[in-house]
């Protein structure tokens, strides 16, 4: 069976896809977010941060590499989650809207740390995750 071959096909890229997603809709035109400039840029730029540094990190080639960007990666789960609580206290998101997008982000972070720990355990400098060890690491998620 063929090794993952694009970024896309990282379920931990998927999962923060998600994320983005229901981030820009809670942060859009018609949400209380649409004075608050600076957390809901904030807010956007960390969400797209996470799907960007493991593309970056998938393009890098090595484990090594692509473990550190997702390293980075789950720094910015942790901000969103952060801001999260913000978004929460000033009353600009639901207590819904709270749990769905750090649950979310929840789900995020246990795949990025289980491809970190199946990186963390290869021998070869350029190991992609099988799809099976991908089933293996999605199969962390409480959802």
């Amino acid at each position: 069976m063929a090794g993952i071959e694009r970024f896309e096909d990282v379920k931990a890229w998927q999962e923060a896809r998600t994320l983005v997603t229901k981030i820009y809709g809670l942060t859009d035109e018609a949400s209380p977010f649409k004075r608050d400039y600076g957390l809901r840029d904030q807010i956007r730029k960390a969400s797209v941060s996470i799907m960007s540094n493991i593309a970056e990190g998938f393009g890098k080639r090595t484990d090594k590499d692509f473990s550190r960007f997702l390293y980075i990666a789950l720094g910015s789960v942790s901000e969103v989650q952060s801001q999260l609580y913000v978004a929460l206290d000033m009353k600009y998101i639901s207590e819904r809207e709270f749990a769905q997008c750090y649950d979310k982000a929840s789900d995020t972070a246990r795949l990025l740390l289980g491809f970190i720990k199946y990186l963390s355990g290869s021998t070869t400098g350029d190991k992609r995750a099988s799809p099976v060890e991908q089933s293996k690491v999605s199969s962390l998620r409480t959802t």
